[in-house]
């Protein structure tokens, strides 16, 4: 009991802001409205997990990367539907990645649209449960050991030892990263949760059929209020928040989509003409094959097949491209066309693996 009591003090601590890290200024600017229209090209990428290699591998399949990792989509709109974080070592590189891609491709006028998941909130507000160690050891420095021993000296003497046992080099300097003045954290509070483009909804979990009639613009300022300016108050009573935390039917969470049955059909065609959507991308459950999956009539596509081989090790790296109105899942040994419209030119989708 003490040791949970432990947690959860230096959760609500971190979490609200009372230790400050330098330097903790914005680095991009707020984002833009949440429904886009007339973009060519759409590219999306579910749960990464700290599979770096695996993550630059497919968007260098998909060619948005060169050689040199730099951004190469032109006016492609990359949209990374969330849980970056927690499961796997190297998730602060794939963070610092999509960081700067978003800035080459904003130049070139694409778009990286980096949205929120569970586990990006559950780190902002301080639930450590899935963090990997390796994640912890990519914010160690010289200082690591006298940081965490300053740290312990904050605490009661009695808790003090408990404390040390539990905090891992690295640990603080993360936590600091997350919190609301932290580099990460003040970067991410700025991300949406739900994206609409050329009429297609991308979001993270799902759309639970009670919350339908609710916009992008709704979802994505309420739930960006919450888990910033308004943490105290979330913190305090997390069932009641649009951000879920503690519960699992909200837009972060609920797995609907991805679990209901056929019948489930009438609720997807509610949730679609609610949102005036023709279909919602959604990641967060595997697959269970691995593959990018289609679902109610090609209404829904499942885009989360397990990227990260220490959580998943039957997953793979998968990327759905969108384009001409032909829905294609690229693999780095094949693509599927999943899902083919009238498009507006004639010409056929391009081929993605390189020759």
């Amino acid at each position: 009991m003490r040791a949970r009591a432990i947690g959860f003090c230096l959760a609500g601590a971190l979490a609200l802001g009372l230790f400050t890290a330098p330097g903790g200024t914005p680095l991009v600017a707020a984002a833009a409205s949440c429904e886009i229209d007339g973009v060519d090209r759409i590219v999306a990428i579910g749960d990464v997990h700290g599979a770096y290699q695996r993550l630059v591998d497919i968007l260098r399949t998909t060619g948005l990367i060169d050689a040199r990792l730099r951004w190469s989509g032109q006016k492609t709109h990359l949209v990374q539907t969330g849980d970056v974080v927690d499961r796997g070592p190297d998730s602060r590189k794939v963070l610092d990645l999509l960081r700067r891609l978003e800035s080459e491709a904003a130049r070139t006028g694409g778009a990286v649209h980096l949205l929120l998941g569970n586990h990006e909130v559950m780190r902002m507000v301080g639930d450590m449960r899935y963090v990997h160690r390796g994640e912890y050891d990519a914010f160690q420095s010289p200082e690591s050991e006298a940081i965490r021993q300053d740290f312990a000296r904050m605490a009661a003497p009695n808790i003090r030892n408990d404390l040390l046992r539990q905090t891992p080099l690295g640990y603080v300097e993360m936590r600091l990263a997350f919190g609301r003045q932290g580099i990460y954290g003040q970067w991410l509070g700025q991300h949406d949760v739900m994206i609409k483009i050329n009429g297609l909804v991308f979001i993270h979990a799902g759309i639970p059929p009670a919350l339908a009639g609710l916009t992008c613009d709704i979802v994505n300022t309420t739930i960006r209020r919450e888990i910033t300016t308004d943490l105290e108050k979330t913190l305090a009573d997390p069932l009641a928040s649009l951000s879920g935390l503690g519960r699992e039917d909200g837009h972060l969470w609920n797995r609907d989509l991805a679990l209901e049955p056929d019948a489930f059909a009438p609720w997807v065609d509610e949730v679609l003409a609610k949102q005036n959507a023709r279909a919602i991308v959604i990641a967060h459950t595997v697959t269970p094959d691995g593959r990018i999956r289609v679902r109610f009539d090609g209404k829904v596509f499942q885009i989360d097949t397990g990227m990260q081989p220490a959580y998943v090790p039957t997953g793979r790296a998968a990327a759905l491209n969108i384009e001409r109105g032909v829905f294609t899942a690229v693999y780095q040994d094949r693509q599927d066309v999943l899902r083919s419209a009238p498009a507006p030119a004639p010409a056929a989708p391009r081929t993605l693996i390189p020759r």
